[in-house]
């Protein structure tokens, strides 16, 4: 994720893969968003066209599966999100869909309870309402899209009624919803992280974006929007096709999304001895032991390494696994521009361009991505994305930049005022005057639309097949939801002093109670299990278990627990605070393999699974990621 925030650090990156000849990327996405970009990909025509609602001037606004303000906006950026709810709810309507009341939703808005996992169906119904009630906006269909007939053909039995079933929302209740959204002058179905890693993540996402999509409310201020940024980057990517790789995993045959295979299939390609079997891994920017599926197979994989290099800018828990780690420049370390989504794809609630230089100097041995994997790349003898004049330039660039220095480093700020300069913008220096930043041009809504859609045909393709056909298969599914009612469902949770598995080396940030995760359970739930606030409960899937002290929660959904994601930092020797907390890895309860991942994006399901929970048959262990005592622990399946 870290690599994401860095502007030069992934190009470099994709550089150095690209001159060693590899083809072997695996993305975090796959953790938490890449049913996004598939989706995005089979309608849109580029994964990196991503619509978002226009916070200022919408009307109603449903949000499934986020919690902007303890977790961000995700795909938006946005200042002071909580104040941006409270206008919204002020102007018109505001409601969050979520398996438990959020701090977003005691801000603003109304809440409505939904069981974790099928927000699928609650879309479908949703569908079927606006195709019922005379919603869809048939001329702009006819317009601009393809598939229409396709979609209201699948929409047709899912009544309100029949998902209500599965999801706990009342029909009365969904057609409630319904109402507010086509009364509005303007409005939009929004989700994040608890759709994306629930299982049916890239099902739920695409009707979310065909409903916004045929009410006439893409494209359109006070609707969604898509973003410009200070070029077309999808057009550029559908021309070059960047992030356009199709490739199939060797373990699972899963297609690779933004040129990246699921991380979910990391173990297995390391486990499995073949052609093309994984032996070396570059870790750069990510702690992987502890934010992705299967936590335990994984280390057991890593330990099967031939060679485990480690970029970074802490000594994380993947890091004390390493054979090398390569001690990185921090944010505060480096020139900068906003990341990828804001200044290439314009998604801010107000455009705007900043540059900032570096406020603190490197330490020690620490440089920066676009140097490390610039001399990485002249050790292999490999030069950066397989062109020798690249690579010359790059080291011509950087002995220029660090002539009288103790250590080569790349002139970052020559390079980000490139990037702006080629792209018709003014150069780094100039953006510098200005400190607070210079506002780009507003969102004007209608300039997408065929204009900037960058299909084959120029229009939305609402019905792909790959996801027609998937959802087709819904009704076994739906079986499956119905038997499995009344087990416990698992769902994560944030804190808004962390950021996945971030700022546990900080103090202040661990101190008391905030120096690990509980498992959080209704109190209605705690009777029925025998446990009551404070005691030890163990926690089991099929794929692992933890031993985990209990809160008392009323805000969840009976028949749902949560735990929050981003522990287990006991074995990060290298993190003198960190390890001397007590959560535990709640990923050690994710399945991982070709089994668990998504076909259609790659995804993990890190959310909404079934989990046994029950009175901790021991004492807690918190020196371990899981809280089990060395006997009781079983090795991952």
């Amino acid at each position: 994720t870290a690599a994401g925030f860095s502007l030069l650090h992934p190009i470099f990156a994709q550089g150095f893969m690209l001159g060693v000849g590899s083809k072997s990327m695996y993305s975090t996405a796959t953790q938490d968003c890449s049913n996004k970009f598939a989706v995005a990909r089979q309608i849109y025509g580029h994964p990196f066209v991503q619509p978002f609602p226009d916070v200022d001037r919408i009307e109603c606004l449903i949000v499934v599966g986020a919690n902007p303000v303890v977790s961000k906006w995700s795909f938006l950026q946005v200042p002071n999100p909580a104040k941006r709810l409270k206008a919204i709810a002020s102007r018109g309507r505001l409601f969050f869909v979520d398996p438990r009341e959020t701090e977003s939703a005691k801000v603003a808005g109304e809440h409505v309870f939904i069981r974790p996992g099928t927000d699928v169906w609650f879309y479908l119904a949703f569908l079927h309402e606006v195709i019922a009630r005379g919603g869809v906006d048939r001329a702009r269909v006819a317009a601009h899209t393809t598939g229409f007939d396709a979609l209201e053909a699948l929409a047709r039995d899912w009544t309100p009624e029949r998902t209500a079933e599965v999801t706990g929302i009342a029909a009365d209740t969904l057609r409630a919803l319904v109402d507010a959204y086509l009364s509005a002058d303007g409005a939009a179905l929004y989700c994040s992280t608890g759709v994306n890693m629930g299982g049916h993540g890239a099902l739920a996402f695409w009707l979310q974006e065909v409903i916004n999509a045929v009410t006439g409310n893409l494209d359109r201020r006070g609707g969604t929007l898509v973003g410009k940024g200070i070029f077309d980057f999808p057009r550029f990517g559908v021309r070059t096709g960047t992030l356009m790789r199709s490739e199939r995993s060797r373990i699972g045959g899963v297609e690779t999304v933004n040129d990246a295979f699921a991380g979910g299939l990391l173990a297995d390609e390391i486990l499995t001895p073949g052609p093309g079997q994984v032996k070396a891994l570059f870790v750069t920017g990510g702690n992987p032991l502890i934010t992705m599926a299967g936590a335990g197979r994984l280390r057991d994989a890593f330990e099967q390494l031939e060679l485990l290099v480690v970029l970074d800018i802490q000594p994380n828990e993947t890091a004390a696994m390493a054979d090398v780690v390569l001690p990185c420049t921090s944010p505060l370390q480096r020139p900068d521009l906003p990341f990828v989504f804001p200044l290439w794809l314009g998604m801010q609630a107000r455009p705007y361009l900043q540059a900032t230089r570096a406020v603190v100097p490197p330490e020690a041995e620490q440089r920066d991505e676009a140097t490390i994997y610039t001399q990485l790349a002249r050790a292999c003898g490999a030069p950066l994305f397989g062109a020798w004049a690249v690579q010359l330039a790059a080291e011509a660039a950087m002995a220029l930049a660090s002539r009288g220095e103790p250590h080569p480093r790349m002139p970052l700020e020559a390079l980000l005022s490139l990037m702006l300069r080629v792209t018709g913008q003014p150069g780094f220096e100039k953006v510098l005057e200005d400190p607070h930043g210079t506002l780009r041009p507003d969102h004007r809504g209608g300039d997408f639309l065929g204009a900037r859609v960058v299909t084959d045909d120029g229009r939305l393709h609402l019905a792909p097949a790959a996801l027609v056909e998937k959802a087709r298969a819904l009704d076994d599914a739906f079986r499956e939801e119905k038997r499995s009612a009344k087990r416990l469902r698992l769902i994560t949770k944030r804190a808004v002093t962390t950021h996945n598995s971030w700022t546990h080396n900080l103090e202040d940030f661990v101190a008391g109670e905030r120096g690990g995760n509980h498992l959080y359970v209704h109190p209605d739930d705690l009777e029925r299990l025998g446990l009551r606030d404070g005691d030890l409960a163990d926690v089991r899937t099929d794929a692992g278990a933890v031993r985990v002290p209990v809160r008392r929660l009323r805000e969840l959904m009976p028949g749902t627990v949560a735990l929050p994601h981003g522990w287990g930092h006991q074995s990060a020797a290298g993190l003198g605070v960190a390890s001397q907390t007590r959560g535990v890895n709640a990923n050690l309860l994710a399945p991982s393999g070709p089994a668990h991942v998504d076909p259609l994006s790659g995804m993990s399901k890190l959310t909404a699974l079934d989990v046994e929970v029950r009175p901790a048959a021991g004492d807690l262990d918190p020196g371990d990621w899981s809280g089990l005592p060395v006997a009781e622990r079983t090795p991952p399946s």
